[in-house]
């Protein structure tokens, strides 16, 4: 039986049709197929339909779309997707390519006209993600699988362009004047925090401070109060001492009479050097006076 050969690549897939039924899906390898043949004996008609697995980027170009609030833009859009099963590729839908290029149009119309002008250049990810998502509901239908969908390009007429220009530099202004006050109101919440806890420091300092001066002040009255207690108990021991001695001294006076004598003869003698000391002397049967002056 006359055959031909084919060989599929490990980048394809290849689905067997046998008189136009799909039989098989070919993985990479290399296969004999019969030829067709119209004679009496007539052999299967085989066809095996490539189908390219690999990623592959999709761009569209200068989409005109009219926004919500009606300004007309022009969009490009990449996508980039690749067949995950290749029997709904080609079973499902005359195309997946074409297929793929419209939905990519319809979902970037939807998206845009859903949103204002300014929900577009203030949100640019929104719309790519919206896109996106929508891509990957309706391509997972034909085995499609949607990588990435992302706007490349918004071009807006030429007045308006100037106007987003400026827009979009008071909005950098605006921007840059928000992270000033944003940082100077951090640096005074930072300063008033730092005074806040340097004068919690400062008063913790101050009563610990005045702690130990009152501490000291009653360590020292309570030291001179001792002091005080102590020097009067030594006098009042040196007073009882001295009562003692003169009660002692009076008990020898008294049983030793010429103690007493001589103790006079001495007073007189210490009194005789003062040349200012007067001296009187009474005697009980005789009042003569002998008087000693000095001069003063």
């Amino acid at each position: 039986m006359a055959t031909r050969e084919l060989i599929i690549k490990g980048t394809h897939r290849g689905l067997r049709y046998v008189d136009g039924r799909l039989t098989d899906v070919l993985e990479a390898g290399r296969y004999a197929l019969p030829k067709a043949s119209l004679g009496p004996l007539r052999r299967p008609c085989v066809e095996v339909v490539l189908v390219d697995m690999r990623e592959r980027e999709l761009t569209i170009k200068g989409q005109e779309i009219l926004t919500s609030d009606k300004v007309a833009v022009r969009v490009s859009i990449l996508t980039q997707f690749r067949v995950v099963d290749p029997v709904a590729a080609i079973e499902k839908v005359a195309g997946y390519e074409d297929r793929l290029y419209s939905d990519v149009q319809l979902a970037a119309r939807r998206s845009l006209a859903s949103m204002t002008l300014e929900a577009i250049l203030t949100n640019r990810n929104q719309l790519s993600d919206d896109i996106l998502a929508e891509l990957q509901t309706g391509a997972a239908g034909y085995g499609v699988e949607i990588r990435r969908a992302d706007v490349k390009d918004i071009v807006f007429p030429g007045n308006l362009q100037d106007i987003m220009n400026r827009v979009l530099a008071a909005e950098r202004l605006a921007e840059a004047q928000l992270v000033e006050a944003r940082t100077k109101a951090e640096k005074e919440a930072l300063d008033a925090r730092t005074r806040a806890e340097t004068d919690r420091i400062a008063a913790v300092a101050k009563a610990e401070t005045d702690r130990i001066g009152a501490s000291t002040r009653a360590e020292v009255v309570r030291l001179a109060a001792e002091a005080e207690a102590e020097a009067e108990r030594i006098r009042a021991a040196a007073s009882v001492a001295a009562l003692r001695l003169r009660s002692e001294n009076a008990g020898s006076y008294a049983e030793h009479p010429a103690l007493l004598r001589l103790q006079e003869l001495e007073s007189l003698a210490v009194l005789s050097r003062n040349a200012q000391a007067r001296i009187y002397i009474g005697f009980d049967k005789h009042a003569a006076t002998v008087d000693a002056q000095a001069e003063g």
